[in-house]
């Protein structure tokens, strides 16, 4: 489980910089290194991100139960 956590806050990690490119220099580093949204490889790495996203939701019971 503790694997899961790390690969899912990398991905968090990853989609969270990626956003701020985004937001600052309307660069998207997900689709410039993976060839665009219309890649296969980019449209995985951002389900990837979503997915760990929802996973990511479970952790809040994790910080109110201590």
């Amino acid at each position: 489980m503790k694997t899961l956590n790390l690969v899912a806050l990398a991905l968090l990690v990853i989609g969270g910089l990626n956003w701020l490119l985004v937001g600052l220099f309307e660069w998207d580093l997900v689709g410039g290194l993976f060839g665009g949204m219309d890649s296969v490889i980019a449209k995985i790495v951002y389900i990837l991100v979503g997915l760990a996203a929802l996973y990511g939701i479970r952790l809040f019971s994790h910080i109110n139960s201590k």
